[in-house]
């Protein structure tokens, strides 16, 4: 099963090329380099190489609603490290929700009363709400830090492109302008996203998926996006040409999910859509050259290559560079996690939003606060044993700390905790 490569800093901190991990193992055991970071793991000489090479790398990003993939490439078009940075757009929704609706429930009761303010504020050129600001900050975030860790020389990130097929054949005409070379993969790449990689009848997934009418063209249906779907074979030959009405009179429940879900706008792509422009801007400012690519020609790298779907592997198939990129199926990406940096929150309000407890006054025990990675070893009692961890909660007043053990919630004594690596925000698997 192939891994992560490790990063490796030199004696004054600058990147060098990432080694195996067999290298980095033969490095610490020679003292010849210390441990810098645990996730992801990063080490630093303590003996200075002055004839090292750096290769130059390529961070690639596929940008997505919930989870954005990244890999990074050698010069050589080989995958030497891949994440999967996994966004909390919808939770900061969910929370701006409750505290808007309590702000409005306390303006129409007779309590202490809080103006509207949503008229007195002027919102700065090219603004996005919170939770689509979070994914384009997250983004550039971890491609600022991989450039500490990794000698990284350019981005490709996956964004609509100028039109390449005109600007190369100014006689394309026609329906094969329309078209194009990846004709269907566009069309099918967005109802494998919008019906969730399902067939639409029966529910069955991961078999090969037909694009189906769901008003048949025999009987004046188009080829309009709103009138199709996914089914797998048997409920594609079943149905035929017959009309969704009569072909599901008996399954009306099948039969209301699919008509409300052909009205329902893709909204995940619509996120996507809302930030590749800032997006783009955002890496720009870092001063990289920044190559782009469309999702269809990702889709077409990928499946021209035989490459399963994942979301680090369609980061790696982005722009013209991912035709030829190699890399393992079964490599185990870096899986990140946003987490936030805990609540400013200073009165916390029961379920109608009148106040039932303050803030807690400290957020460390010990030294130790929610999020910090931690070694435990706990010597007796039911869960004698040795513990490697995020801290999910504190206890000020016992000292007292909880790691998830067994997918339920143990506390420990903060006394027996060793610190491997601060909070940073995010929880890595």
């Amino acid at each position: 099963m192939a891994t992560n490569s490790v990063f490796v800093l030199d004696t004054t901190k600058k990147p060098l090329t990432p080694c195996s991990p067999a290298r980095a193992r033969a490095l610490l055991q020679d003292g010849k380099a210390a441990v810098w970071r645990t996730v992801p793991f990063t080490i630093i000489l303590k003996v200075a190489m002055p004839d090292a090479v750096v290769k130059p790398i390529t961070i690639k990003i596929d940008p997505g609603s919930q989870t954005t993939g990244i890999a990074l490439v050698d010069s050589d078009n080989r995958v030497v490290f891949a994440a999967e940075l996994t966004h909390r757009g919808k939770t900061i929704k969910s929370a701006l929700d409750s505290r808007r609706a309590l702000r409005r429930s306390r303006r129409g009761r007779k309590t202490r009363y809080r103006a509207a303010r949503f008229n007195n504020r002027v919102r700065a050129e090219n603004w996005l709400p919170p939770s689509l600001q979070h994914r384009v900050d997250t983004t550039v975030t971890w491609v600022n830090r991989f450039r500490r860790w990794a000698g990284i020389t350019e981005i490709a990130v996956e964004r609509v492109k100028f039109d390449m097929q005109q600007m190369n054949n100014p006689d394309i005409a026609g329906a094969e302008y329309q078209q194009g070379t990846l004709a269907g993969y566009s069309v099918r790449e967005y109802l494998l996203e919008k019906w969730h990689r399902k067939c639409a009848y029966c529910g069955v997934e991961h078999v090969p998926l037909q694009i189906e009418h769901i008003k048949p063209r025999a009987k004046g249906g188009t080829n309009n996006i709103s009138n199709l779907t996914l089914a797998c074979e048997p409920c594609n030959t079943r149905k035929g040409t017959k009309d969704i009405t009569v072909f599901l009179k008996n399954k009306p429940d099948v039969l209301k999910r699919i008509l409300a879900q052909v009205k329902r706008p893709l909204t995940d792509a619509a996120a996507v859509n809302a930030t590749r422009n800032k997006l783009f801007v955002s890496l720009l400012e870092t001063g990289l050259p920044v190559e782009t690519g469309t999702g269809a020609q990702t889709k077409f790298n990928r499946a021209r290559l035989d490459y399963p779907k994942a979301h680090w592997i369609d980061a790696a198939c982005v722009g013209d560079s991912g035709e030829t990129v190699t890399l393992n199926p079964d490599h185990k990406p870096l899986l990140i996690k946003a987490m936030g940096q805990g609540n400013r929150q200073t009165v916390r309000t029961d379920k109608y939003g009148f106040p039932c407890a303050k803030a807690k006054s400290t957020k460390t025990v010990l030294g130790f606060k929610t999020g910090d990675l931690i070694s435990l070893i706990q010597p007796k009692g039911k869960y004698a044993g040795t513990y490697k961890g995020r801290i999910t909660a504190i206890k000020t007043a016992s000292n007292f700390l909880s790691l998830t053990v067994n997918k339920k919630q143990t506390w420990f004594s903060a006394k027996l905790a060793t610190l491997i690596q601060p909070s940073d925000g995010y929880c890595y698997g």
